[in-house]
């Protein structure tokens, strides 16, 4: 009986010795022990996670704004009546504001008048980011299978990213960014020669921001980068990698994908690259003005195309999805308050 008490005795000094042990191994200097940093994903610890504020009901109210003008093309009456509004929309939220007016010529030989509303936040920054989208409609409904020479509403296909942008703008007045803001309202995007006429060219789109590269509104403007919004209001969005992008701009592309799976949004920032199949606005603002730029526009799985109801009537508020907006409105934030 002694001997196994004897025993526990012993059993029971060593345990206090090794918990002491524990305790002075444990709370000893670092040269006494060796600590392996713990791997982290890089993109995880270069920015912080801080979801930005988007109201996604205001969003959804100026796409639809844009919307009840009706079909809004070059020369027409609720063309004329949306330039006022948007203007006058960045203007309210305290950006310096001047519509850019221009001439051109449509591929049908009919002399149109454009109107660029360019918004400027906090111009005397040297830092800049150019954000930019088309706020025209098409003047007819080439895809459709009827009354496919009428006027379409243009919700997704213009107004959705114009939408988002106004939003954008909202917020910036409310959380004032360090770095220098502008918000580029292309006219005459969607003017173009359908596909499948003869001798289609990409140049008979985006007479807009042709133009504007051309004629920049101040002499010797620059951005450090350019993000364009093209059709990022439908359900399900599906934003590719496009060729594009990637041939001018593939850092841009990987800083705003990386965004978009840093906020939970990697299934509409999908990491796919895929070839573009038309014209858009950000290659005359890489190729003219030299401004590195993007375009976030959706990518449908089904058709390698775009979305079904691009050019056609369907194009209505019945197609804008108030997610896809919050979802692309945060990436947009997300990436101003984290450029310094």
């Amino acid at each position: 009986m002694m001997e196994k008490i004897h025993l526990l005795g012993v059993m029971k000094n060593k345990l206090v010795y090794i918990f002491v042990l524990f305790l002075f191994v444990g709370c000893g200097n670092d040269e006494t022990k060796e600590i392996k940093p713990i791997k982290k994903d890089p993109i995880l610890t270069q920015v912080k996670i801080e979801r930005p504020d988007f109201n996604t009901d205001s969003a959804y109210l100026y796409v639809k704004q844009q919307v009840d003008f009706g079909p809004r093309f070059p020369n027409n009456e609720a063309h004329g009546k949306c330039a006022k509004f948007l203007e006058k929309k960045l203007k309210s939220f305290g950006f310096s504001t001047i519509t850019q007016i221009g001439k051109a010529t449509t591929f049908n030989n009919k002399k149109i008048t454009i109107k660029n509303i360019i918004g400027e936040y906090n111009p005397e920054a040297k830092k800049r980011i150019l954000l930019f989208a088309h706020w025209d409609s098409r003047p007819f409904a080439d895809q459709d299978s009827k009354n496919m020479t009428k006027p379409i509403l243009g919700a997704n296909d213009g107004a959705s990213g114009v939408g988002i942008l106004i939003e954008v703008a909202r917020q910036i007045a409310i959380n004032k960014p360090e770095i220098g803001v502008d918000i580029i309202f292309f006219d005459a995007e969607d003017y173009g020669q359908p596909a499948g006429m003869s001798n289609t060219v990409s140049e008979t789109y985006c007479l807009g921001s042709q133009y504007w590269a051309n004629n920049l509104h101040k002499k010797d403007y620059s951005a450090d980068f350019g993000i364009l919004l093209d059709m990022v209001g439908n359900t399900n969005a599906y934003f590719t990698q496009e060729s594009i992008s990637m041939r001018y701009a593939p850092q841009i592309v990987h800083k705003i994908w990386n965004y978009g799976k840093i906020l939970g949004y990697g299934k509409y920032f999908v990491n796919k690259s895929t070839n573009f199949v038309g014209t858009d606005d950000h290659q005359f603002i890489n190729e003219i003005a030299g401004i590195p730029s993007i375009d976030i526009i959706h990518y449908d799985r089904s058709s390698g195309n775009f979305h079904p109801t691009w050019h056609t009537h369907n194009d209505n508020m019945d197609v804008i999805d108030k997610t896809t907006l919050r979802v692309v409105g945060e990436v947009i934030l997300y990436t101003i308050y984290n450029e310094k």
